[in-house]
């Protein structure tokens, strides 16, 4: 039978301390506690006293004065852990939270996730290779010695740092270690936790390494873990849900986040608003909950970027040097279909190419299969096609050997769009305008991964007048960019006025530019 030792690190809010104990194991589970030193010791008794009687909770046995990017974390996590090991011989995992942490998903839920699985769930990539480290220190957090904690002993900080490169003082890493990295946020088996604790005892150095290590608490157990555990039993993935702003600070979640936190694919979320006395009372009653399924969608990280990113505008304003004297000629005409609907985009393309010469390719910076001839590893992925985009239209006019290009762009890539529009090569643009009706807004939710097959009705309609909304803006920001050779095409126009703006588009004859306007079905869903 599955029993979890919660590792509970706090260090505020003390009634929410003694909540979070009281209500994990009235399921039936553990709880040991480490009470930062530096808050209060009014607080610490007052939690004490509250969980005295409960056999169930323990203490770890020294209190650490914890700072953020410190070895006193993962010191904290180890008290809590050896102590949670020995007191709790049932236990068949240990699972770290924070005071922050809430359950949102019931304890029955919980176990059978755990049954179902015999693994470790740590998220650990590798530290070299693995792009976890956004900005900041990255390799020198490990190469050089840290005593001081770079938020309140700055200078100190700094200067030490400057010291040692001056001085080339670099340290290897642990012998027989391939250094991994990922949040602290971890549920182990007890055979791993045993076989972590006893390595640590056989081999000081990792200790005397780690303790000097910058923010050790995203290296320690991700490292250990990854070398003791065969891969195939270790699921690289946080078993708790949480997310991160554009500047590297944590989502904080309140009470209109239940049903959003309900619905991913974790087991708890961090970090709950301790004024969200709501949330925190409906997400303690999911614990206790029986019998109760989970509709998992899992839309919360799109999600919240899409919310955040709304009205953000992406400006390049520079040449990369990989694109120095590969710009496009004054001759070189571009034909741009901007289109939101792509398979509209797609049925007027698949014309051109049947009815003229023209040289015409698909969503080549979307897609993969974009009707490209063979042009080797530089439209091999889209990335490296985005990467080199100058370069790439530059090799498709030598490849066609024409003096025209017609291309396939969505509208929400203006920088894309004015980086072309504004290069020397003629450039033409041809917008479809086209109405969005709630079955296509749905569809295109998904697609985008706003939305899921388990997201309830309410959310969606909530989010649709939002998704509409931005698909109208980006037809007026493409409008409104007053690009000189400009046309649109709509089902409402009629095929006349179609044909003639297809026709200044292509420059073309009236009389295939009339077969172009009429190709059938072209604007059906």
């Amino acid at each position: 039978m599955t029993r979890i030792a919660f590792i509970l690190l706090a260090h505020k809010d003390p009634h929410g301390v003694i909540d979070q104990a009281e209500r994990l194991t009235a399921a039936g589970d553990y709880v040991t506690i480490h009470y930062d030193q530096r808050a209060s010791d009014e607080d610490y008794r007052q939690i004490r006293d509250a969980l005295a009687a409960n056999p169930a909770v323990a203490f770890a046995k020294r209190r650490y004065r914890c700072g953020w990017g410190e070895w006193s974390l993962v010191a904290a996590s180890l008290a809590a852990v050896r102590h949670a090991e020995q007191r709790f011989p049932l236990a068949t995992h240990f699972y770290m939270l924070s005071g922050d942490c809430m359950p949102i998903k019931s304890a029955e839920y919980t176990r059978m996730f755990l049954e179902s699985d015999d693994c470790d769930y740590i998220e650990a990539v590798d530290f070299d290779e693995g792009n976890w480290i956004k900005t900041g220190l990255r390799e020198e957090r490990l190469i050089y010695r840290h005593w001081f904690n770079e938020r309140t002993q700055t200078r100190a900080f700094y200067l030490s740092l400057k010291l040692q490169k001056r001085l080339r003082l670099t340290r290897p890493t642990p012998h027989g270690l391939q250094m991994m990295i990922g949040s602290q946020w971890w549920c182990l088996r007890r055979q791993t936790v045993e076989a972590v604790l006893a390595l640590i005892d056989q081999r000081p150095d990792l200790i005397r390494f780690f303790r000097t290590t910058w923010i050790p608490d995203e290296t320690f157990f991700q490292t250990l873990v990854m070398h003791l555990v065969p891969k195939t039993e270790v699921r690289r993935r946080s078993p708790t849900f949480l997310m991160f702003t554009d500047y590297g600070m944590p989502v904080t979640f309140y009470n209109d986040h239940y049903d959003l936190l309900l619905r991913q694919d974790y087991l708890f979320a961090r970090k709950i608003s301790p004024a969200a006395l709501e949330l925190r009372e409906r997400l303690g009653a999911v614990w206790q909950a029986s019998g109760v399924s989970f509709a998992i969608s899992n839309e919360g990280p799109r999600l919240f970027r899409f919310l955040t990113e709304r009205g953000r505008v992406g400006r390049r304003f520079a040449p990369r040097f990989w694109e120095t004297d590969r710009g496009l000629q004054c001759e070189n005409v571009i034909g741009l279909i901007v289109a939101k609907k792509w398979h509209v985009a797609k049925r007027l393309t698949a014309r051109i190419r049947a009815l003229t010469a023209i040289p015409t390719v698909d969503y080549l910076f979307n897609e993969l299969n974009a009707e490209l001839p063979d042009l080797g590893g530089i439209a091999s992925s889209v990335a490296q096609r985005d990467r080199h985009r100058r370069a790439l239209v530059k090799l498709l006019f030598e490849e066609f050997e024409a003096e025209q290009l017609i291309m396939c762009v969505d509208p929400s890539a203006l920088p894309l769009i004015s980086d072309f529009a504004g290069e020397r090569s003629r450039a033409r643009i041809l917008f479809i305008d086209t109405d969005f009706g709630e079955k296509y807004l749905r569809g295109h939710m998904k697609r985008i991964g706003v939305a899921g097959d388990g997201t309830p009705d309410e959310v969606v309609e909530r989010l649709l007048p939002i998704v509409r909304g931005d698909l109208q803006h980006e037809a007026e920001r493409l409008r409104d960019m007053g690009f000189p050779h400009f046309e649109v095409i709509s089902e409402q126009a009629g095929t006349a006025i179609n044909a003639a703006a297809i026709a200044r588009f292509l420059e073309v004859s009236d009389e295939i530019a009339q077969d172009l306007a009429a190709t059938p079905h072209l604007f059906s869903d």
